[in-house]
């Protein structure tokens, strides 16, 4: 997609359940094993009640609808603001959305409302994105595995 196919109001999103998988690879690329998120008597005495995801991992969700849906492949990452709601636990299935809400077509970019909701529609985050977008098609090869 080219920033000539978007329009406002567009929307574009994934469906995810969180899995100990999901939670033990994120720590491994990041290095972030706060016991909150592995540690079940820790968690227990914190505000959570009980271990919780990553928040960087729900954003990642965000991260995966921009670059794969919505502008999709070639888009770039300029800004994003973020504001966490509520934890995410693991076995909670999360739906990240985002919504076209500016094209800024002479900078080439775009500004998106991006939101994560989980299994009950309750939101778990929300933030804003400014991206670069492509002016022309990418030229695309496939991704590996």
């Amino acid at each position: 997609m080219t920033i000539h196919d978007l329009a406002v109001g567009q929307s574009a999103e994934t469906t995810r359940t969180v899995t100990e998988r999901d939670i033990a690879l994120f720590a491994e690329v990041t290095g972030d094993h706060n016991p909150v998120h592995f540690d079940e008597a820790y968690a227990a005495t914190t505000r959570f009640g009980g271990r919780i995801a990553h928040g960087m991992l729900t954003a990642g969700l965000v991260s995966g609808v921009l670059g794969m849906k919505l502008p999709g492949p070639g888009v770039v990452y300029i800004a994003q603001t973020l504001r966490f709601l509520r934890p995410v636990r693991i076995g909670e299935t999360v739906t990240a959305r985002v919504e076209v809400l500016e094209i800024l077509v002479e900078k080439g970019r775009a500004r998106l409302s991006t939101t994560c909701r989980n299994q009950q529609g309750e939101a778990v985050l929300d933030g804003e994105a400014v991206v670069l977008v492509p002016r022309e098609a990418p030229a695309l090869t496939p991704p590996p595995g």
